[in-house]
Formats: structure tokens, C-alpha cells, sequence
């Protein structure tokens, strides 16, 4: 009979219906060598927790973490609260034996980090930070390719993500843009993407030297209806501060001589959720747009000078030709965003029955929390900082 591993999971909103979506479909699309049951899933606020139970798949709904974490039922916890929260409830779920996925960034600082890192050894459970880009297909295309010599000696990695859902003055104070819970803005948000990215397709970061901005610094307050979310809120009358940057942007050098340019922004009118990036070596060159997620861009000098230039891969091929797509659809039939959740969710579950964590792991996440409080520090002291 195979084992059958019950999930908690700790918070409903955005990410929580990524993650349900995952836990729901991995076991249809993946061999998985076990059996996955969407137990509980909690949230602070009943109404809400119990109509996301309903709506996305779960048997119990609670908003007590604390029970969940504790519960015999359970084997695995998937945390995808806002920031503040990730450490205490990680270092519980260790304490409690359970297995461990955590949304990004790991935590609020590089002591907290350590302090999970500690918990999940000593618990020996499996564990791993939710960074889902490393498994779109062209980002493990790009990252074989690399690994297989096909653009030489690395000189550069290039790489901007940019949204614009919080231009407007009157789009109000969610608790992304509050630095007591989200540890800071767009640069923990989605700069630790492509800074994750970077260290999986490049390697170390060795120095920094950054610039954090913020454009509107006050905002209005939350309405207390709690109606809405991070993406998407009402605000009330009264204003308060914003305690993030809006934008981040940083150079710097990886451990291996390559050079590297990171820009986030959430003040970038028409781009959505635009993740470029374009690595050059010695051999060729890879590029990346998230905007056409089943297209790696790939130069390669070693053709003839009058047959050069950038050509597409469609990473769209099964059989093994390309990573995860074998199995969803035909060749030529495209996957999305939500499918990075589930080839991440597929690869924990065989972790979990492995017994051995896969990355990312919370080292990871942070080595990757190093990186961001560099630039911070850089920001700050405008100087060169060592990672």
C-alpha cells in the first residue's frame, strides 16, 4: 500500500491557490511514489479560511497554525503567509517532526534563516523554499545547457523583473509594502527571484553594490473591512508610511568572474509580471522572457558566421528531450505559470519520500537572504559590499 502524506497548509490567498492548485494536480500529471491528501488549510480569518477550503480542495479548514502544525494528521507544512510569520512557524513544524515548504523569501533576516536552518537539521526533515521559476522548463533547459559547457566561460547575468500594480498613489498600505512584515519590498518579493536565479544558473554572489528607492512614501491605510489582498486592496481615508523600496537595482560579481545586473521595480507602467533575463559566455548566449515562458532564446558561436544569430527552442518537447513538459501535453501544447507550482510540489513529494531535501533548500534560501541584505547594506552605506 503506498504512503499516503497528509498537507497542512498555513495561509489561503494568492500563493495558497497556487499551492492548492499544486497539491491538487501534481498527483494526476506525476508518478508520484506516494499518495498526497489536502487535509487542513488555515487562515486567520474563519469565513474566509472555510470558503478557500471549500473552493480550492481542502477536507479541514482552521485558523489556529499552531494545531495544524501539532496535528498527528499531518506530515507536511506548506507556509505561505506573509513574511513576518515564515521563521516561527517553520521552526514549530520542525520542533514537530513535520516536512517543510516555505514561500520566499525565506525569512525576514539572515539570523532568522539560520535559526530554521538549525531546526530542520536537527529534525532531519526534508526541506525547501517554494522558488518556482527554477522549474520552468526553459530555466532547467538553460540551466542543462550551462551545466553542459554550451556558452563556455560565463562573462554575464542580466536580469529585471518588473510589475506595475502599485503606481497609483491611492493603491493602499498592504502589508507588502510594510517592512515589519514583509522584511522589505520589491527587493525580497521579486528581486530574491532572479536573485535565486542567478545563483542557480550562475553561481555564487561574491560583492554588491546597490540602490533601493522609494517613489510614493505614504499611502493610504488598509480599509478595515480586510477586504483584498497583496495584489489587490481598498484603502481607507487616513495615510501612513510606506516603509519599503518600490525599486531596487544592483551590480555586482559572482564568485566566478562573472558580472551581474539586477533590476526589480513595481513602478514599470504595462509590465504586469515581466522576468527577463540574458546570460552571455565565451560560446553563446541564453535569453529569457517569462511573458513567453515555453521560449528559450539561444545564440550559438560556434555556427557559420553566415548562419549566426539568436534561434528559439520550444521547450516543448516530451520524452525526457525537455525537463517536466513530458508530463502535461503533446509537443507544441504550452504550460503556464501555475505549472512551476506543480513540478515544484512533484519534487518535494519524492523528496519527502527520499528523505532527502532538493532544491532549493532553506540554505538556499539563505545564501539567497545574504544577497539581499548586501544590497541593502550598499543601498545604505553607498559603498561595495562583500557578500
Amino acid at each position: 500500500m503506498a504512503k499516503t502524506l497528509r498537507v497542512g497548509m498555513i495561509g489561503y490567498r494568492f500563493m495558497g491557490k497556487a499551492h492548492s492548485n499544486a497539491w491538487r494536480q501534481a498527483p494526476h500529471f506525476f508518478n508520484l511514489p506516494a499518495s498526497v491528501e489536502m487535509h487542513t488549510i488555515c487562515g486567520r480569518d474563519l469565513a474566509g479560511v472555510e470558503s478557500a477550503r471549500a473552493q480550492l480542495g481542502w477536507q479541514h479548514a482552521s485558523t489556529d497554525w499552531k494545531a495544524v502544525v501539532n496535528s498527528p494528521d499531518i506530515d507536511i507544512v506548506d507556509i505561505n503567509t506573509p513574511n513576518d510569520s515564515h521563521a516561527e512557524i517553520a521552526i514549530a513544524a520542525a520542533k514537530a517532526g513535520k516536512h517543510i515548504l516555505c514561500e520566499k523569501p525565506l525569512a525576514l533576516t539572515v539570523a532568522q534563516c539560520k535559526e530554521m536552518i538549525q531546526a530542520v537539521k536537527k529534525a532531519k526533515v526534508v526541506n525547501m523554499v517554494c522558488h518556482n521559476y527554477r522549474r520552468i522548463p526553459a530555466i532547467a533547459q538553460a540551466k542543462k545547457m550551462i551545466d553542459e559547457g554550451s556558452l563556455g566561460e560565463i562573462f554575464h547575468y542580466r536580469a529585471r523583473y518588473a510589475q506595475d500594480w502599485i503606481v497609483d498613489p491611492e493603491f493602499p498600505l498592504v502589508w507588502r509594502l510594510q517592512k515589519g512584515v514583509s522584511g522589505s519590498g520589491t527587493h525580497g518579493d521579486i528581486n530574491a527571484h532572479i536573485i535565486d536565479l542567478g545563483r542557480y544558473l550562475v553561481g555564487e554572489f561574491k560583492e554588491v553594490c546597490g540602490l533601493m528607492h522609494t517613489f510614493i512614501k505614504e499611502r493610504p491605510l488598509m480599509d478595515q473591512s480586510g477586504k483584498g489582498d497583496g495584489l489587490g486592496a481598498k484603502g481607507s481615508k487616513k495615510m501612513g508610511k510606506v516603509t519599503v523600496d518600490d525599486a531596487a537595482m544592483f551590480i555586482g560579481r559572482f564568485q566566478n568572474g562573472a558580472l551581474a545586473n539586477l533590476e526589480a521595480t513595481r513602478f514599470a507602467l504595462g509590465r504586469k509580471n515581466h522576468v527577463s533575463i540574458e546570460i552571455n559566455g565565451s560560446k553563446g548566449s541564453l535569453q529569457f522572457d517569462l511573458e513567453d515562458m515555453n521560449r528559450l532564446k539561444y545564440f550559438d558561436n560556434t555556427n557559420p558566421q553566415d548562419r549566426q544569430g539568436f534561434r528559439d527552442i520550444l521547450v516543448t518537447q516530451g520524452g525526457g528531450t525537455h525537463p517536466f513538459v513530458g508530463n502535461w501535453w503533446p509537443p507544441g501544447h504550452i504550460i503556464g505559470y501555475e505549472h512551476t507550482f506543480v513540478h515544484t510540489i512533484a519534487d518535494f513529494v519524492q523528496a519527502v519520500m527520499d528523505g532527502k531535501s532538493v532544491h532549493p533548500t532553506f540554505e538556499d534560501g539563505l545564501k539567497n537572504e545574504r544577497v539581499l541584505e548586501a544590497v541593502e547594506e550598499s543601498a545604505k552605506s553607498r559603498q561595495w559590499v562583500k557578500v
